[in-house]
């Protein structure tokens, strides 16, 4: 009975194992990646995925509202991969939270923007006007470097490019700073004279990163180049690799081009040029 019974749990454990990998591939041997994403534009990202599909690999994107649950989904084994963030918010992110994730491409830069429904310059913003920028400390930091490239507000020559604002240095319009959550930033738009919004949610939110902007980034530093990120053990998977060399193929860096026209820019650089 002992050995039937043995049998039994081998024959179990077999057909269990067997069923594990079918989940993985699809009975033609295609593999599903499940891709984490900030937002509903995935425009880029379909037209990946037809590439990928004549290589076997099916990419089903998952959209999230916010810039913490994509890696948080990516650590706890919910999501393959992720492509959402600036490598300066993700290194941060990462260290913060104790996260072994690991970047495997750069993407795009995705210029930061000044939007305002009252003023059409910056010139206009008038005295004491309140200005909305994210509250996560790397996109605050980012648009500080912002305000002070537009010449509204002075920061410490050392600074660190993580905001708050205790390291503002001159203020000379008297600006009142409001910080909020970086998918409210459009919303605010009323209540402020001018909101500085994340590139995908001004798009999320019906404004155009090139015609709605009265100021924008005019040069974006590495830090603000987008990454695709994986966890740490999966670095080397093939199908991860594959799908980081499809997205920077000369076809993808055309497309994104012409269908964004500046809103977004492709930026495919190797690691060791973002700090890995």
């Amino acid at each position: 009975m002992k050995k039937l019974l043995s049998i039994v749990l081998l024959t179990l454990v077999a057909l269990l194992s067997a069923c594990s990998s079918e989940s993985a591939s699809s009975e033609d041997g295609e593999v599903t990646i499940k891709l984490g994403v900030s937002g509903s534009d995935d425009r880029i990202w379909n037209f990946i995925a037809d590439k990928a599909k004549e290589e076997g690999i099916n990419i089903e994107v998952v959209s999230f509202s916010d810039y913490v649950q994509p890696n948080i989904a990516l650590a706890e084994g919910d999501l393959d991969a992720n492509a959402f963030q600036t490598v300066s918010y993700f290194d941060a992110f990462i260290e913060e939270r104790g996260l072994d994730l690991t970047p495997i491409a750069t993407t795009v830069i995705a210029p930061m923007g000044l939007y305002s429904d009252k003023y059409a310059s910056v010139d206009e913003i008038p005295e004491g006007g309140k200005i909305a920028v994210p509250n996560e400390a790397t996109n605050m930091g980012r648009a500080f470097l912002l305000l002070q490239e537009a010449g509204l507000l002075t920061l410490p020559e050392d600074f660190d490019g993580n905001g708050s604002l205790d390291k503002i240095v001159e203020n000379p319009k008297n600006l009142e700073i409001v910080p909020v959550v970086a998918g409210q930033t459009p919303r605010v738009m009323p209540d402020v004279a001018a909101s500085i919004i994340n590139n995908g949610i001004a798009v999320d939110a019906g404004l155009s990163p090139v015609d709605d902007t009265i100021f924008r980034e005019s040069e974006t530093a590495t830090p603000y180049i987008n990454i695709i990120a994986v966890r740490t053990e999966d670095k080397n998977r093939e199908e991860l690799l594959k799908i980081a060399e499809l997205y920077q193929e000369d076809d993808v860096a055309q497309f994104i081009e012409e269908e964004y026209d500046g809103a977004m820019i492709p930026t495919f650089v190797p690691l060791s040029n973002i700090g890995w």
